[in-house]
């Protein structure tokens, strides 16, 4: 589920999709403006499908866990990891 496996293409593992959350991540993000985004990028790529909501959701939780990103006042933000 987290990495892709002979029954999970690459591009629908979470580490996939969080990859395209991580960059879309910016100054003001919130939880709903980012998830816009992912479905205008993935409509805008038509080999792919949709992302369902669900799947969204679980790869905040592993940029989380892997400490790369927060939430503050509302809004997503990036860790930088050149600071620390």
């Amino acid at each position: 589920m987290i990495l892709p496996t002979k029954h999970l293409r690459s591009d629908r593992a979470l580490i996939s999709v969080a990859s395209e959350v991580l960059e879309l991540i910016r100054d003001k993000s919130t939880v709903s403006s980012v998830w816009n985004d992912l479905q205008i990028k993935y409509k805008a790529l038509l080999k792919y499908g949709d992302v369902p909501y669900d799947w969204y959701v679980l790869s905040l939780d592993l940029l989380y866990l892997m400490g790369l990103i927060y939430k503050e006042d509302g809004f997503l933000k990036r860790i930088n990891k050149n600071a620390l």
